[in-house]
């Protein structure tokens, strides 16, 4: 089945529906938040919505309708003339998990029937893919598609979404537009559930709240200084200004990266939220975990030389702004956005 892309609106807002899978999860949710804002009224959450901890999540969100995950797809040979934009942000996004049938099902297998769905009924596509697939960063972090197969991520969870990657790369049936966005250290509102998975701002500030102090991990690495580990922060709010952009604006199909482009060190981190807080620094160093030692990324950046290209000149918010609007807005109120 074909059919030409739609138009849209005079507003230039979509007729029909926006598919969220991860609806209620951190990023989704920020999604669904930042679509009502920009006017995108008719939002279709794919999610499992019974989860308790995600509840505050959606609590105050608008959703033309709410399916369950294993639902979607019955569901789209059914509505697919409805739906104007698939985004597949929903994912199994703990680095740590060992079970590899489990990622295999929910990362890989399940976004290739999204795929598959969003070409067969010619549906722009989305979808969440992870710096994680860098690894080690051996070929840097450079979004170029000629060096995905390449790529060693440290673990299953990195494997998984790499392996999605290639895939989608191979493939000749392919949604009208498609874009994979390579996450880096994203943080912000709505990351309340993720427990150890959640963002080391959100870490800092229960641990300063509960002691006065902060743990950052010794680093273990005679080039690196304790604290001075390198990551590349992102802030929620820009990750959903940038998925916005494209679905609006639908350059190039592909692979993108999305971080700032400028790595920062969690010395850095911590002094902002601190500072953000109004309380004096005591940062104490303590080892590296031995699950994740030999599998832990002491420098990121994501080349953002391919977004730039395709025509996004928003500025990133800095990582001292980011924390600051995150702990005094949001941390300090458990507040949701």
């Amino acid at each position: 089945m074909s059919k030409e892309i739609r138009i849209k609106n005079a507003d230039g807002l979509p007729h029909n529906q926006i598919i969220i899978t991860g609806a209620a999860g951190f990023i989704g949710s920020c999604l669904v938040r930042k679509l009502h804002e920009l006017g995108y009224n008719r939002i279709v959450g794919v999610d499992d919505f019974s989860v308790q901890e995600k509840s505050n999540n959606t609590a105050d969100k608008n959703y033309l309708e709410k399916i369950g995950r294993k639902n979607l797809f019955s569901w789209l040979d059914t509505h697919a003339e409805d739906v104007d934009f698939v985004l597949h942000i929903g994912a199994r996004t703990d680095t740590t998990e060992t079970n590899w049938e489990l990622l295999n099902e929910l990362n890989l297998t399940y976004s290739q029937q999204v795929w598959e769905k969003c070409a067969l009924y010619n549906i722009p596509l989305i979808y969440a893919s992870s710096a994680a697939t860098y690894g080690l960063g051996e070929w840097g972090y450079n979004d170029s598609h000629a060096i995905v197969s390449d790529l060693k991520p440290l673990n299953l969870y990195g494997i998984s979404k790499n392996e999605f990657d290639k895939w989608a790369l191979q493939q000749t049936a392919k949604p009208p537009f498609w874009a994979g966005l390579k996450f880096f250290n994203v943080y912000g509102p709505n990351e309340y559930h993720k427990k150890r998975m959640a963002s080391v701002i959100f870490h800092a500030y229960n641990q300063i709240n509960e002691t006065g102090k902060v743990k950052l991990f010794r680093s273990h690495r005679p080039d690196f200084k304790d604290g001075e580990q390198l990551r590349d922060f992102v802030y929620v709010k820009d990750v959903i200004q940038v998925i916005s952009f494209l679905m609006q604006h639908r350059p190039s199909s592909g692979i993108y990266n999305l971080g700032t482009g400028k790595a920062r060190s969690f010395l850095d981190l911590a002094k902002a939220t601190f500072r953000a807080m109004n309380k004096a620094e005591q940062i104490d160093f303590v080892d590296t975990p031995i699950d994740i030692r030999d599998k832990y990324q002491y420098f990121t950046q994501a080349d953002m030389e391919k977004l730039t290209c395709a025509g996004y000149t928003m500025p990133f918010t800095s990582l001292e702004e980011g924390v600051n609007d995150y702990v005094k807005n949001y941390l300090i109120n458990n507040k949701n956005y």
